[in-house]
């Protein structure tokens, strides 16, 4: 008997030890997001992670607990292949997600959860783009290595030969004294005693979420993230719906009682919206950013409307796309464009612009395949698609398809064939300043802001090849970034400061230069154009126009598991699985955040319904 609870205990806690080793390795790795860091800080990051990797160990140690109560009946040597191959097994999976993970973590800002899964099996070619192959390859060989040292030492510690106990009573006793300590194995499994059970945020501990993060058992934030996809009238509900309702109806577009700047000089200007991968006010000179890299953008802000407090609802194209041209608020836990059932049912500015007459177009230099992109863009009504396919004779620069040149490019020519109809609406998204960087222009030393100031160039080029067309004196051009993402390295996604980006509104129909300073993010386009376009907007019933007055406005942004909403009074950022404030600044302290937290939880009983 005494060998087998000796076995079980020593499985558990192997398990627990092969976590708690990979978060001083993770923060290793990622040194330079944790420069400065003690060994306290370490410690601390070990310490508090326990209770995830209790969990997780809690988890993989039933199947050899159930195999150590087989063994007490039976001597068959098939019951040490099947743990043999179970190791290796779990090895396996350990070592593929501590890698990712470990991996990703500088990219995306935040530990491992199902989105990268759903951008994986959508289109992994494109998921893989932004690394070298290089860098594939040593992942693969360090991902082979580290399974076969975990498995190995699994297998060497824990392979003992037990021998069969005799005796049916002898049996029987062993038997149900290894069930009972397994029983224990809920304890961890549910986080303790109490009636709430584990969740992600149960390992913060610290202002820093770079520390927080790194305590987060990224088998535990993937399983758990994978639980919550659907079910989603049950997520977020942080109080009862009738005060939700009440708080909602507060954060809504108002009916005009004032009178509202007329920007256009015509009815129905064509539209030209541009998606710009990636840009913000971090390399902007006028929004406070590094200068000499968005030189063009800077001059724009003059040139046009420019709303100069802006935010990004989200940190993922694909979850930025239904947020500017569907008004649809991006999710902490999900991206609506996962679901075609849910998407087919959002409004769109291609319908609406549609019903009144304009044709589109959108142009992509890359795959539309990756993340549900092509699917989410024809099911809200886009006419027709221009992909990499479509540049035929033309070299992709990156993985990620043509280069922002090539794609400007096609875009402006087909604005010249005479069977052109009018008005139209074309969106181009460009996608050169998205890692690897790989761009045909050499102006700055700095790789990741050399690819901004290239994209910059080309929208430049664009724009002044316009102006010199027939169709500048009835067109507006719409600027705006689809995130930040890039730069500067290692910003912390949870805070708005992250997610402050430029819109600006260019064009001959333009009536004059304009400088708005009211609170709004990207779902605030779809109202705002329509009401200038005399087109309703009811249908969007997140989107606010940004020149009504009697609107309330505010930024609003969601990343995984936290939401922010950002006032001139108050600037609010709110971790929903740990229910810590992130930051509360101004001059009304948390004011936003329960209007934040209704506004979450209007948005996925709306999902529920759809």
């Amino acid at each position: 008997m005494g060998k087998r609870i000796l076995e079980l205990v020593k499985t558990y806690l192997l398990l627990i030890i092969v976590f708690v080793i990979q978060k001083p390795l993770f923060m290793l790795y990622n040194h330079s997001l944790y420069n400065g860091c003690t060994i306290g800080d370490y410690l601390n990051v070990m310490k508090h992670g326990l209770a995830h990797d209790t969990n997780i160990a809690a988890y993989l140690t039933c199947i050899p607990a159930v195999l150590l109560m087989v063994s007490v009946w039976s001597n068959s040597r098939a019951i040490t292949y099947i743990k043999r191959g179970y190791f290796y097994f779990i090895s396996l999976l350990i070592s593929i997600i501590f890698i990712v993970n470990l991996c990703l973590y500088g990219f995306w800002g935040f530990p491992l959860e199902s989105t990268s899964l759903f951008y994986f099996f959508s289109s992994p070619k494109e998921a893989l783009a932004s690394v070298s192959i290089g860098f594939v390859v040593l992942g693969l060989v360090v991902l082979i290595a580290v399974t076969i040292i975990l498995g190995f030492i699994f297998n060497r510690l824990l392979q003992n030969n037990i021998l069969r106990i005799k005796g049916v009573k002898e049996c029987v006793k062993v038997t149900v004294v290894l069930f009972l300590l397994s029983g224990c194995l809920t304890f961890p499994i549910r986080g303790g005693i109490r009636l709430v059970t584990l969740n992600v945020g149960k390992v913060y501990f610290s202002t820093n979420q770079h520390l927080n993060h790194a305590a987060v058992n990224p088998v535990f934030s993937l399983v758990y993230s994978l639980q919550h996809q659907g079910n989603f009238g049950t997520q977020y509900q942080f109080m009862k719906k009738k005060e939700a309702d009440l708080l909602f109806a507060e954060m809504v577009d108002k009916p005009v009682t004032d009178s509202i700047p007329q920007l256009f000089t015509m009815k129905r200007p064509n539209i030209v919206l541009v998606i710009l991968e990636s840009f913000s006010s971090h390399i902007m000179e006028t929004m406070g950013g590094t200068p000499g890299v968005a030189v063009n953008m800077d001059r724009f802000t003059k040139e046009g409307v420019f709303f100069n407090h802006f935010y990004a609802n989200s940190f993922r194209t694909q979850r930025a796309l239904p947020s500017i041209l569907s008004a649809y608020p991006a999710q902490p836990s999900t991206s609506i464009v996962k679901y075609p059932d849910k998407t087919e049912h959002l409004p769109s500015l291609f319908r609406s612009l549609q019903a009144a007459g304009y044709h589109s177009r959108y142009y992509y230099g890359g795959n539309p395949n990756f993340g549900n992109q092509r699917t989410y863009l024809m099911s809200v009504g886009l006419e027709q698609l221009i992909t990499e396919s479509d540049f035929h004779g033309i070299k992709k620069m990156s993985k990620w398809g043509v280069a922002d040149g090539d794609l400007f490019k096609r875009a402006f020519e087909d604005l010249q064939h005479k069977d052109l109809k009018q008005p139209f609406f074309n969106v181009i998204q460009t996608s050169s300043s998205h890692p690897p960087f790989n761009v045909p222009y050499h102006k700055l030393n700095n790789i990741i802001l050399n690819s901004f100031a290239y994209s910059d160039s080309c929208l430049g080029d664009f724009i002044a090849r316009c102006k010199a067309s027939e169709y500048w004196d009835n067109t507006i051009f719409i600027l705006v970034p689809d995130h930040q993402a890039s730069y500067p390295p290692g910003a912390d996604i949870q805070i708005a400061k992250y997610h402050h980006i430029p819109l600006i509104f260019l064009g001959g129909a333009l009536k004059k230069p304009m400088l708005i300073d009211t609170y709004a993010s990207q779902i605030d386009i779809a109202a705002t154009l329509l009401w200038q376009l005399g087109l309703p907007h009811n249908e969007y019933k997140f989107s606010k126009n940004i020149l009504n007055p009697a609107s309330p406005h505010f930024g609003y942004f969601t990343v995984p598991n936290s939401f922010g909403m950002i006032t001139p009074e108050n600037n609010v950022a709110f971790d929903c699985e740990s229910n810590k404030i992130l930051m509360d600044e101004g001059t009304k302290k948390s004011a936003n955040l329960k209007k934040g937290k209704a506004f979450l939880q209007e948005l996925y009983l709306d999902i529920a319904k759809k």
